[in-house]
């Protein structure tokens, strides 16, 4: 089969498609045929070498965790999955013509497999860290860098919450958030002032990783009210660094329910080949992402 793949921590040149041995599905796995993967932050962090403690790995590593495919193996002790059923979720290696999952749901119908691949990581990231900020209906939740995967999963699951959200990103993004129902507004010089015209923040989000955990701190008067998944100094302000994943399972349950609601889209902003896998990595690591980016098998 074909897999993405990469024998040293490096920029997104290292990244090459190979031929690869299948893997099979062990006992509680299931494999599939992968349709799309999504790609997401942390892919490219592990190929550079970032975050090993979360994602320890062996050279030379295939890439991706998430995933969506036609189910062709399913492991011993697994129930309520067949051989064909179509399903989302996370795994390992998922940049490649088959991967094996070790969470999933059934996609919800009406879901294309492009779209399904960029739900599993960016539903859970979302759940758990609004989970650890402990944002409260009613409440007003500032969301640094809310266009992407993550922040549009944000924006909708803490409206759906009764959360009132203030988002910022580019100028290009400013409709895209608040067709999200957020209150929206730039970067850039005066950034601060801005959002408190909109009122109080209760609590707040670092998406992005752009060097304001400072300005986050002082918006909502209390390190313990941020919480961040991109600036990995963010502990030097006391603020905590949400890294490790909770319950990919008990995400995915909420996923298909937010989305069958009709509560939770995330559009697909651009998708790749296998082979072009070092270029959504560039691009990701650009930033400024609208929504998800996916490798389509």
């Amino acid at each position: 089969m074909k897999k993405v793949s990469f024998a040293e921590f490096g920029g997104p040149d290292v990244l090459h498609l190979i031929d690869a041995e299948e893997p099979h599905a062990g006992p509680g796995l299931i494999r599939i045929a992968v349709r799309a993967a999504g790609v997401n932050p942390v892919d490219w962090r592990v190929r550079e070498g970032q975050v090993l403690a979360a994602h320890p790995i062996e050279l030379p590593a295939g890439v991706g965790l998430d995933a969506s495919g036609v189910v062709d193996e399913v492991g011993e002790g697994v129930e309520g999955v067949e051989i064909g059923d179509h399903v989302f979720g996370e795994g390992s290696s998922t940049y490649a013509e088959f991967a094996v999952l070790s969470a999933w749901a059934r996609m919800p119908e009406g879901l294309s497999f492009e779209e399904a691949a960029g739900y599993p990581s960016v539903v859970e990231t979302a759940l758990r860290i609004l989970r650890e900020v402990g944002v409260r209906p009613g409440q007003t939740l500032l969301v640094s860098g809310a266009s992407g995967g993550v922040g549009s999963a944000v924006l909708q699951i803490a409206r759906d919450r009764g959360i009132t959200v203030i988002g910022t990103a580019g100028a290009a993004n400013q409709d895209y958030l608040r067709s999200l129902g957020a209150l929206a507004t730039t970067y850039g010089e005066g950034w601060v002032e801005r959002v408190r015209q909109f009122g109080r923040v209760d609590a707040a989000l670092d998406l992005a990783g752009s060097g304001v955990i400072g300005e986050l701190v002082e918006l909502t008067g209390d390190p313990h009210k941020v919480i961040s998944i991109a600036d990995l100094g963010a502990p030097r302000f006391g603020v905590r660094f949400s890294g490790v994943a909770g319950s990919v399972p008990d995400a995915l349950t909420e996923a298909v329910d937010l989305i069958t609601r009709g509560k939770l889209h995330i559009p697909v902003e651009k998708s790749y080949t296998l082979a072009e896998a070092a270029a959504a990595h560039a691009d990701s690591q650009a930033g400024h992402t609208r929504g998800r980016r996916v490798i389509v098998i």
